[in-house]
Parts: structure tokens; sequence; C-alpha cells
């Protein structure tokens, strides 16, 4: 009887870590964000800060409200897209070195919203979020053909990571052609990315994407959880494959679409925030999507924080910072995916 309390116990902690560790990432994200907004490039005392807090129409208020604010909420939803689409996508190809990036995903957006830059079509509003929006469709569309014809998760890697290189070719071929200097700075810009100078409607414009994504994602999970086992096991147990690869794919092309959209290209997040909390769910990748999410939040958070605050003459583009710290993290997973991985 004591062993199977014990056996009991064991299994409610597995049922309940998820839940703790995702109620942790969200008390660590609204200390994070209160940080964001409270400190920035300009050093505000505590008179200003009182007085952002009871005068609406100041200066201090301002600077809370309109820059900071509005910029740490679009580093959090661009970091839970991007943690929520490389755990869907580790989860589908059973393979935890895929994030969107590999895929083709972010790169098919950033040609999208590079060519609406260099077409002048940057005056116009929401122009190029929705072109790189529209990218990140075509990857998704390309994707879900291929996986409908050929059924090995290493066959749809190396189709990614063909797209992502024939995007990337085609964006340096738009800076190699592009007839305005000033075009082919905002196309860079928008490669480096950056949450800078973005507002509530940027925001307002993310959100339902990324809340969209995540409850295909939801419908996805129980699928992916049964993958986990093998897809031959996954699917004698009657696993719709087709199904499971439509909803995983049209879960990260919508998440990392909306991200590149608002940000522009921002890697390793999606690599990096699944793995932070893989050990804590047991490595479920159903019970892996919120921690990832919450997990990819809190990184680009901190992120932006720190690249804000550091002291140099230009602030730190966000993408070069993450990539900085990104890279080798991603060296490390995959030295120990060589040793440790098994498909």
């Amino acid at each position: 009887m004591v062993r199977g309390g014990g056996g009991a116990d064991a299994e409610g902690w597995r049922v309940r870590r998820p839940g703790r560790l995702s109620l942790a990432l969200a008390g660590a994200i609204a200390i994070a964000a209160t940080l964001a907004v409270l400190f920035g490039e300009s050093v505000l005392d505590p008179a200003q800060l009182a007085r952002a807090f009871t005068d609406p129409s100041s200066g201090p208020a301002e600077v809370l409200w309109a820059v900071r604010a509005p910029r740490a909420a679009t580093a959090l939803m661009v970091g839970a897209a991007l943690g929520l689409s490389g755990a869907v996508m580790q989860g589908l190809l059973r393979n935890p070195l895929a994030d969107p990036g590999v895929l083709g995903v972010s790169a098919l957006a950033a040609l999208g919203a590079a060519v609406a830059i260099v077409l002048g079509w940057a005056a116009l509003p929401g122009a190029v979020e929705v072109a790189a929006l529209m990218g990140a469709a075509l990857a998704g569309g390309l994707l879900v053909l291929f996986s409908a014809r050929v059924r090995s998760p290493e066959a749809l890697i190396l189709f990614g990571v063909a797209v992502s290189s024939f995007a990337g070719a085609a964006t340096a071929l738009i800076f190699n052609l592009s007839p305005s200097p000033i075009a082919t700075a905002e196309v860079m810009s928008w490669l480096l990315g950056s949450v800078q100078n973005r507002s509530w409607i940027d925001v307002a414009w993310v959100a339902p994407a990324v809340l969209a994504a995540a409850g295909l994602a939801a419908l996805a999970a129980p699928g992916l959880r049964m993958l986990s086992l093998g897809e031959e096991t996954a699917r004698t147990s009657g696993l719709p494959m087709a199904r499971l690869r439509l909803l995983a794919l049209l879960a990260a092309s919508l998440a990392t679409g909306a991200a590149v959209a608002v940000a522009g290209v921002i890697g390793f997040v999606g690599l990096a925030a699944p793995h932070l909390v893989r050990t804590a769910v047991r490595g479920d990748p159903g019970r892996l999507l919120l921690p990832s999410a919450l997990a990819g939040g809190l990184m680009l958070v901190l992120a932006d924080l720190l690249a804000r605050v550091t002291p140099t003459d230009q602030e730190l583009k966000l993408g070069v910072f993450t990539a900085l710290v990104g890279a080798p993290l991603f060296a490390l997973i995959a030295w120990r995916a060589a040793r440790e991985w098994r498909l």
C-alpha cells in the first residue's frame, strides 16, 4: 500500500509539475516586464516615476506607457510565439535541433518583408507585416504539401533547409539589386530584429495571431504526445498523421510569421526555450507547449531589457543580442544531441 501511495504521489507530482513551472514562469514574466517598464536608456528618478502613475499626460507617463510598456508587451508576444513554434517543431520532427528557422519559415517571412520594403510598400500601414505573414504562410504551405508526400522527418528538415537557403539567397539578391540605399538599410534593420519603437497597435496585431497559433498547437498536443512513442506505434494506435502535420505546421507558421512580421528575424529563441523547460515536463511534447511559450516570452523580455541598458553608442539590435547568447547554447545542444538523442 505504501508503495502504491508513493507511486500515486509521484504521478501527481508529474502532473502538477508543468502547472507549477508555468506559474513560476508567469511570475518571472511579471517581474521582468515590470523591470522593462521601469528601467531603460533614459533614467527616471523616483519623483518622475511617481508622476508617471499619477499624471497620465506627463512626459514620464508617456515614456512608461506609450514607449516602454508596448515594447515589453511586443517582446513578450514575439518570444512566446517563437518558443511555442519551436516546441511544436521539435515535437513534430522528434528532433531537438528543429525550429522555424531551420525549416525556412523565418527566412521566407523575412523575404516577404524585404520585398515589400524594396517595393516601397513600407509607407502603407501594415503592408510589410502582411507581406511577412504571407511569406510565412507560403513556407507553411510548402511544408504541408511536402509532408503529405514524404513521411520522413529527416526529409522534411532537409526540405526546410533548402527553402531557407533559397530565401536567404533571394534576400541577398534584393540587397544586390536594390536601387535605394535607404531601402537597403531598412531591410538590414529588419533582418537584425528589433522591438524598438513598437506601439500598442503592434501588440494588438500580433496577439490574435499568437492566440490562434496556440489554439492550433493545443489541438495538436495529444498527437505530439503519442508521436513521441514512435511514428509506427502512433500510426497503429490510430493517430491521423496528416491532420497532425497540418495542425503543427500551421501553428508554427502562423506564430513565426506573426513574430517576424512585428519584430523581424530573431533567432535561437525557438530553439532554446523548449530546452530550458523540457526536463521539468519529462520530455512530454504535449505539456511542453505552454512552458516553452512562457520561457520564450521571458527570454525576449529580458534580452530586450539587457540590450537597452547595455552601454553602447547605438542600441544593440535584439536579433544580434539573442544570436550572441544563443549561438553557444546551440553548440552545446548540438553536442549533447549527438551523444544522447535517438530518433
